[in-house]
């Protein structure tokens, strides 16, 4: 049996439809233009320049500004926290953070639309041969501070030191620290350049990326940006995006 939907009530819909989305736009971005914090820092989720941004993170930001019918802004950082900061000071109306949990306390996050690895690299003469060698007495851990991984380890080390930075990489080199701790794609290429290092090939962390509001956005908002990441999933959207951005290695998170 086909139903057929009267053209009175179609068009019902559709007005239905429409007024949802002016509400969630305006909601979502109040000033008339969604403002994406995008974190350059990152080269899995954002590659390019401040004026010219590319990658996962902005192409979902003008998919979600295209389904708004509202034009788009990129307020582009070169860390994680300063992200974080720009959606806490007003700055931003949308960031795309890892999920954890004292960032959980303020952003209403969706379910991750990619996965990515947290790692380790050590000297090559290191007796550290495994994650599970480097929390202890002595071992001090550089991070970029204000990092996914920063959070993770700060709060799951017991034993070992995290010294923050900059850059993870370079306040290991240049405090001579006993480990470097970041993501699997920039730090694979960082100790091939240098030999004299080597990568502990199990992850230490799994950090899920995700799209955030602050709390205070309307509950339907939340709703519309939890939905637009599991379609973005579904219908190849991420892997295309992550393909396009030669950040294949990266995975595409599960459905939620």
């Amino acid at each position: 049996m086909i139903l057929v939907v009267p053209a009175a009530r179609q068009a019902a819909l559709r007005h239905k439809l429409d007024a949802v989305a002016i509400d969630i736009a305006k909601d979502l971005a109040p000033n008339g233009v969604l403002r994406a914090s995008i974190n350059l820092g990152n080269p899995v989720l954002a590659q390019g320049t401040p004026a010219a941004p590319t990658g996962i993170t902005v192409d979902i930001a003008r998919e979600i500004a295209t389904r708004l019918d509202v034009p788009v802004e990129f307020v582009c950082f070169d860390a994680a926290r300063k992200s974080y900061e720009a959606m806490m000071d007003g700055q931003a109306d949308i960031c795309f953070l890892a999920r954890v949990p004292v960032r959980e306390e303020e952003i209403a996050f969706t379910a991750p639309y990619v996965v990515i690895e947290g790692v380790f690299a050590v000297p090559q003469g290191s007796a550290i041969a495994a994650v599970a060698d480097v929390d202890r007495p002595g071992v001090r851990v550089g991070v970029k501070r204000g990092s996914a991984y920063d959070l993770f380890l700060s709060r799951t080390l017991q034993h070992a030191t995290v010294v923050r930075g900059d850059d993870g990489a370079n306040v290991f080199r240049t405090d001579g620290l006993e480990v470097a701790a970041g993501i699997r794609q920039p730090m694979t290429e960082y100790v091939n350049t240098h030999p004299e290092l080597r990568l502990i090939e199990d992850r230490f962390m799994q950090i899920q990326q995700a799209v955030g509001i602050v709390k205070t956005k309307h509950a339907e908002t939340a709703g519309f940006l939890r939905d637009l990441v599991e379609d973005l999933k579904a219908s190849g959207f991420v892997a295309d995006s992550l393909r396009r951005a030669n950040q294949s290695a990266a995975a595409v998170a599960p459905p939620a």
